[in-house]
């Protein structure tokens, strides 16, 4: 009989639990910084230096880019320049509002199709005989703005997604500077975007370096704007606008593949990254590097909340396991 020598685990360390019945039933693993309020790493998990593609968390960067580019954004136009949105008729109305005031319009995108990212959106929207369209994809509003500076600066408006476009190396380059870190991969988005990756480190030290920027600054702009204007960013049923309307002057975005970033005003910042991708894995997550950060606030506890069903009736919950 051959033996089977046994292997060495080198998985990244458990962020959350699937209990069931009182069962655990799986794990999600990944990796997680918070850094204290000088910038210095705090608690960390995992390999919080390997890069990762933060995807739609770093929609802050990509705004600013916009602004340095020279696009005079403020406001919800700002807030939906850096946004994930909901696809709420609000969210809607004003993408085609900022395409229509450069001469565009949705056909210009170049987002794929897609339903509106909000579930209970989505619905109402098959339920009216919608089709999925470019408009309705959850990145809309960042790619109108792109566009938009694109007219403003006489750049190509069909290659505006190519990453040697000027506009795409300008964000290149905000990135880096802004995680204080060379851009380690470059992909391509769910939204066809260019999609640089960074370390987790270097993305908690983004969202800390737009939250401490000069007034004025094209960072600090994307801060303010999102943290005044976060239904905007996300939607009226999601954990970043609750977190930045209940939690005043803090930052957050979400990404896709549950990558999640977070600053506090006084510069403390998470950020961390569920290897499978998981979101419900992400709440959980995230309200427990809140508390570990000091957060003392009601949202947290709703963000955190993930029930498991059995029937019609709660029997268990994904939480975090650190």
């Amino acid at each position: 009989m051959t033996s089977i020598a046994p292997s060495v685990s080198s998985a990244p360390p458990v962020l959350a639990e699937v209990v069931r019945s009182g069962f655990t039933e799986g794990h999600h693993r990944g990796s997680l910084v918070l850094l204290a309020a000088d910038g210095s790493v705090e608690y960390a998990l995992g390999d919080p230096a390997a890069p990762v593609f933060p995807r739609s968390s770093n929609k802050p960067m990509q705004a600013a880019a916009i602004l340095r580019a020279g696009l005079d954004l403020s406001g919800e136009r700002l807030a939906l320049a850096a946004a994930s949105h909901s696809g709420e008729d609000f969210h809607l109305d004003l993408v085609r509002t900022m395409l229509a005031e450069h001469g565009l319009t949705p056909d210009d995108l170049r987002t794929p199709p897609d339903l509106p990212l909000d579930t209970v959106e989505a619905e109402a929207y098959l339920a009216a005989g919608r089709v999925r369209e470019p408009l309705t994809m959850n990145c809309s509003g960042k790619h109108a703005a792109m566009l938009a500076v694109c007219v403003r600066n006489g750049w190509d408006t069909v290659t505006y997604l190519d990453p040697a476009h000027p506009l795409q190396v300008l964000v290149a380059q905000v990135v880096a500077e802004a995680a204080g870190e060379p851009v380690a991969a470059v992909g391509t988005d769910g939204c066809g975007a260019p999609l640089m990756a960074v370390g987790l480190v270097g993305l908690a030290r983004a969202f800390r370096s737009f939250v401490l920027a000069e007034p004025g600054s094209a960072e600090r702009r994307v801060a303010d704007a999102m943290r005044a204007h976060p239904e905007y960013v996300a939607g009226t049923r999601r954990p970043d606008t609750w977190l930045m309307r209940e939690v005043p002057g803090t930052l957050s975005k979400m990404g896709a593949e549950a990558v999640q970033a977070v600053a506090l005003p006084d510069g403390r910042a998470l950020a961390f990254k569920i290897d499978d991708g998981s979101v419900r894995a992400l709440g959980p997550v995230l309200a427990r590097s809140l508390e570990l950060l000091g957060v003392d606030a009601p949202v947290v506890s709703r963000i955190g909340r993930a029930p498991l069903l059995g029937g019609a009736a709660e029997v268990g919950a994904v939480r975090a396991a650190f």
